[in-house]
């Protein structure tokens, strides 16, 4: 089964999940998505496997991204989801982590358990 997480190394909930997908005998192909990026077409398809809004993958926590949400005006009312999409391509930090894909499904994995519906 080919199984791919995109992947913050800095986060502790990302870092558990990829644990979680080993332990389940899985050799998971890892994106760190903060030094590869995002592509708008593949962050679109992305999100529409895991059945998600770009304002529902937003990461809204942590100083780096309640800054930039806050300075780009993205939890503002009337905000598109193409603007969102588009600040979260050119800022991947505004995206949720981990996202992990298999045959299964794509899953955000929050909370990290959720990983496990798609092993």
């Amino acid at each position: 089964m080919t199984v791919t997480i995109f992947h913050n190394p800095n986060c502790g909930t990302s870092r558990n999940v990829l644990q979680m997908i080993r332990d389940a005998g899985q050799d998971p192909q890892v994106i760190e998505y903060l030094k590869t990026g995002w592509t708008a077409e593949g962050l679109k398809a992305l999100l529409a496997e895991a059945g998600l809004t770009p304002r529902e993958a937003m990461r809204t926590k942590g100083e780096a991204a309640g800054a930039l949400i806050g300075e780009l005006g993205l939890l503002e009312a009337g905000v598109s989801d193409d603007a969102i999409l588009a600040a979260m391509v050119a800022h991947p930090i505004l995206v949720e982590r981990p996202f992990v894909r298999t045959p299964k499904g794509t899953v955000l994995a929050r909370p990290k358990e959720t990983v496990l519906d798609v092993l």
